[in-house]
């Protein structure tokens, strides 16, 4: 047992280690949501409603949850790129802990230990607990529910699986309805593992449905019965539910989200090769073949508690990597994190107990050929990195697919080695790499896929800018409005004052309308406008951001600052 523990916090200072080195390196990360703390830091209703400026214009196009630990973090600790982004490095802490006490309690201390080194090297773990993104949140609130499924099923407990259901509807407070492709893991081994009758059971299961509703439903509820709050960005008609159901929900699959800039097409290939394929193989793929390998054997050898557990995670893993894989709406590569916790308890269960039953023909060799595919995948994602790692963990894998087969004891810290020397390289190389803008990507790059200022990422202004946004800010509730929020969040990050984001995210939101940005001129409520360097313009949705665009430059005498256009918008 203490040597148990040993291992354990070596795990966990380890992972934090990982995960905090170098942390300030990324500044603001996701200028977008950094700009949402520094508000939720200053105003409560801003950090309520998740607004991307603390006078309440707009709110970020996703649920609050993730917010709010960074909007108290900030508040606690000031407004920095620390204070930022350690919540989420301990979030990885948490998730790698408990995920570890999930595989544990029903499996020896190597599969516990193995699982939760899978996920801290994963290299898109790594991106993910180290940046501002809602994902840290998800996953560590996603791992949650697994455990209390896992205590529920144990005895039939409804406590368990009610908590189960408010680590969910949690789940939805952070990223709407990801937070819903494990239910269906979730309720079918209940259903089938719990030891209570099938009536009973549905009982339970419809209590835990309840109380995922209300974790979830209560803000929900609180956004359409208050009339005077911010805009719900992502929606066309400033409605929650059309942002859930919609452009971050059913849009997200058909590929039908009024409003996004992708329209109708769709990103990227999709098909079950989408998960290999180069922009999202190097994120997750490392162990994904040899898992599903692993979960199919391990399906069909095992019997209780193991065939259980590898139903709830394997059926994470297949429904959360089917939808990934056939979604024809936006899709971003840091999405596939939510795999990572699948794919490492599916490792370290099915390994552990293959090896239990060695002496059996069928299971030796589906350990030697995991091994084995595990080496071989990881050889093709690591090649064009280095190729000297590369032929390692080859070579590595290859002894040690050997060794396995012939169940020789030697071949399991060999195949280890193999198994995790690359991505522990290209996490490496994460850790040590700064990670800004909307599209962060793992691994030896420069951080981001496709991030522009402005478009996709924050400009920072220079001083002359800041000191006219600053002055006299107190007379005004905005020191300045401009087209989409990376554009403000640069603006707002910088001066510490509120920037309205015209058109949220993608400036096609209709917020505000130009009759209603009219009124707020002439009342004085805005100072400048800031003419957008970079502007998004999205095939659906609202123009209105431009018609206001068009008509500030009618109206109004345009200065040019460091390089930066402003409009100072005079109330006469």
């Amino acid at each position: 047992m203490r040597r148990e523990r040993l291992a354990l916090a070596v795990l966990l200072i380890a992972t934090g280690a990982l995960y905090l080195w170098r942390l300030g390196d990324s500044g603001w990360a996701n200028a977008y949501y950094s700009a949402a703390a520094q508000a939720g830091a200053t105003s409560w209703k801003a950090w309520f409603f998740g607004s991307s400026d603390a006078s309440n214009a707009i709110t970020v196009d996703k649920t609050p949850a993730s917010l709010w630990v960074m909007g108290l973090s900030a508040r606690l600790f000031g407004v920095n790129a620390w204070s930022i982004l350690v919540p989420q490095a301990l979030m990885g802490v948490g998730s790698v802990w408990l995920l570890h006490a999930t595989v544990r309690r029903w499996f020896s201390p190597a599969a516990a230990l193995i699982s939760g080194a899978v996920l801290a090297l994963t290299p898109v773990a790594v991106l993910m607990f180290r940046f501002n993104n809602p994902d840290a949140l998800l996953v560590l609130l996603l791992i949650a529910g697994a455990y209390c499924v896992t205590r529920a099923v144990e005895n039939a407990s409804p406590f368990w699986l009610a908590l189960a259901g408010v680590a969910i509807g949690f789940g939805f407070l952070t990223k709407m309805m990801q937070a819903f492709l494990v239910l269906p893991a979730f309720a079918l081994v209940y259903l089938i593992a719990a030891p209570a009758p099938a009536g009973r059971k549905v009982l339970h299961l419809s209590g835990a449905l309840g109380a995922m509703i209300v974790a979830g439903g209560w803000w929900i509820a609180a956004v359409e019965l208050t009339p005077d709050r911010p805009y719900i960005g992502g929606s066309q008609t400033n409605s929650v539910l059309e942002l859930t159901l919609g452009y971050n929900g059913f849009g997200r699959l058909t590929g039908d989200e009024v409003g996004s800039v992708g329209g109708g097409r769709g990103w990227g290939s999709a098909g079950w090769s989408r998960l290999l394929g180069a922009e999202m193989g190097s994120q997750i793929a490392w162990l994904l073949p040899a898992a599903v390998v692993l979960l199919v054997a391990g399906l069909w050898l095992t019997r209780g508690r193991a065939r259980t557990a590898l139903a709830l995670w394997g059926g994470w893993l297949v429904v959360t990597a089917g939808v990934f894989s056939f979604m024809n709406g936006i899709i971003h590569s840091y999405y596939t994190v939510a795999l990572a916790p699948a794919i490492a308890a599916v490792v370290g269960i099915a390994a552990t107990e293959l090896w239990e039953r060695r002496g059996e023909p069928v299971a030796a060799a589906v350990l030697s050929g995991s091994v084995a595919l595990s080496a071989l995948q990881c050889y093709a994602l690591v090649n064009e990195f280095s190729t000297p790692v590369a032929v390692l963990v080859l070579m590595t894998g290859l002894i040690a697919a050997v060794g396995l087969v012939l169940s020789m004891r030697w071949a399991i810290p060999v195949a280890l080695i193999a198994a995790l020397l690359g991505p522990t390289t290209y996490s490496f190389a994460t850790a040590t790499t700064p990670h800004t803008g909307a599209l962060p990507v793992a691994g030896p790059t420069n951080g981001r896929m496709g991030g522009t200022g402005g478009l996709l990422d924050a400009t920072a202004p220079d001083a002359e800018v800041v000191t006219l946004l600053r002055d006299d800010a107190g007379t005004y509730r905005w020191a300045a409005a401009t087209i989409g929020s990376n554009n403000a969040a640069g603006l707002q990050l910088a001066s510490g004052q509120p920037v309205m984001a015209l058109g949220g995210f993608n400036g096609t939101d209709p917020a505000p309308t130009l009759a209603e940005f009219q009124e707020m001129v002439r009342s004085g409520q805005i100072h400048y406008y800031v003419e957008a360097g970079r502007m998004m313009r999205g095939e659906t949705g609202s123009d209105a951001a431009h018609d206001i665009a068009a008509w500030v430059a009618e109206n109004y005498t345009a200065t040019t600052v460091a390089g930066a256009t402003l409009y100072e918008l005079d109330a006469s």
